[in-house]
């Protein structure tokens, strides 16, 4: 029998992975999904998709591919309001923790 190596992730796969900004990557990520998950649901092709948001095709088709580097979590909830969507943002004071945390939740 083979001995395999594995690492438990933390859950952010991007905090794992040792990259800067992990939180804020991570939140950008799961905004993505979001927005791809309804844009798939109500069936809407990439160029449809484009008009209800108000953006060209070729931006669509790089969320829905998770190539967020020219989306701010700030844009990324515009389109999710542009789809319906309400955006909530919650700040809690944490006097335990040094540093706060970003994270998206459904």
């Amino acid at each position: 029998m083979k001995h395999v190596d594995y690492e438990v992730s933390s859950g952010n796969i991007f905090h794992d992975l040792g990259l800067p900004d992990a939180e804020k990557l991570d939140a950008k990520a799961h905004l993505a999904i979001q927005i791809a998950n309804i844009i798939n649901k109500r069936g809407l092709t990439q160029s449809l998709a484009a008009k209800v948001l108000g953006i060209d095709q070729p931006k669509v088709s790089a969320i829905v591919r998770g190539h967020l580097e020219k989306f701010s979590l700030d844009r990324l909830c515009e389109l999710l309001t542009k789809l319906g969507c309400n955006v909530e943002i919650r700040v809690r004071e944490d006097n335990k923790a040094a540093h706060g945390t970003v994270s998206v939740r459904r």
